[in-house]
Formats: C-alpha cells, structure tokens, sequence
C-alpha cells in the first residue's frame, strides 16, 4: 500500500479507536448509573436503558469494522489451509469479495436507506426524543470502514501482499509465493 494511504487508514483507525473507547466508557458509567438509580434510589432513570442500548450497537457495529480492519476478527481458516496456494488465494480473493458486498450493499447502502426513512418519518426515541436517523447512522458508518479495510485487503492479496497479518487473514498462512 502507498505510505499516504497507509498513514491515512492507520488515523482514520486511530480516530475510530478512540470514539470506541470513549463510547465504551459512556456505556459503562451509563450502565453503572442505571444500576445505581435502581437499587439506590428505587426507580432507574427512564434514559439509561435506553442510552445504553444505542451505546453498545455503535459499539458493536464500529468494533467490528475495527477488528476487521486489523485483523483481530474471528476467523475460521481451517479447511482453507488445505488447499494449494493458488486455490488459498482464490479463496481469500472471494471472501474479500462477499464482504465487500455485504458492507456496500446491506451497512452502507441498506443502513443509508433505514437513515433516511428514519429522518424522513421523524422516528424518535421514546426516553431521550433523539431522532432515530442519527442512531442508525452507525450502519452506513461501519459499512464505510469495513468497504475500504476489505478494498485493501483485496488489492494486498491480489498482489501477493498481505496488509496485516492476523488470525482473520486467509493469506496469512504460506501462499507459496
């Protein structure tokens, strides 16, 4: 990969990884006042269940997109470390073609739709009145950083390269090349 692009994705990687943890810690003390409000003072803020359950889909969805991006996602490559390099490669090749497709047809275009139509009926959340567009915002999002972490990944297979050695590679293992 070009040192620009490289440096580029390695920031824009950085930056998700820190609203991930910030998130996170929004979830937690959330979760840990929700708690509180409960057991302490006998009713739990009418907000906290709520808030907590936007927190940890924005979590998920955009720790995903990390783990994939860096590899750290679960992978099963088992049976593909049977096959001869060529087929190997061939084998990544489609799986980096199946989730390309996934993240631009079903995050990134199907997540844009269910934003639209949500801002477009002006659905809102019942405990905090926050417009439900801006909620679902975290599918299209995830569908960007997952199209451009497998784009990547595609062309480093492609040429023979792979970008981040990992569990999730099928590359990873020895192609022959």
């Amino acid at each position: 990969m070009l040192p620009v692009l490289r440096v580029l994705r390695d920031g824009l990687t950085r930056a998700l990884e820190h609203f991930i943890v910030v998130t996170m810690a929004l979830l937690v003390v959330d979760v840990v006042w929700g708690v509180f409000t409960r057991y302490a003072l006998g009713q739990q803020a009418k907000w906290s269940e709520e808030l907590a359950r936007f927190l940890l889909v924005w979590v998920a969805l955009l720790g995903g997109a990390v783990a994939f991006g860096t590899k750290a996602h679960l992978g099963v490559d088992y049976f593909v470390g049977w096959l001869h390099p060529a087929a190997r490669k061939a084998a990544a090749v489609a799986a980096h073609l199946v989730v390309l497709f996934f993240a631009l047809e079903v995050l990134l275009r199907g997540g844009a739709q269910v934003v639209g139509d949500a801002l477009r009926l002006e659905q809102t959340t019942p405990a905090l009145g926050w417009k439900m567009g801006h909620v679902y915002l975290a599918l299209p999002i995830a569908g960007v950083f997952v199209a451009l972490y497998t784009v990547e990944n595609l062309a480093e297979t492609l040429i023979g390269r792979p970008a981040n050695r990992g569990a999730g590679d099928l590359t990873s293992q020895d192609t022959g090349e």
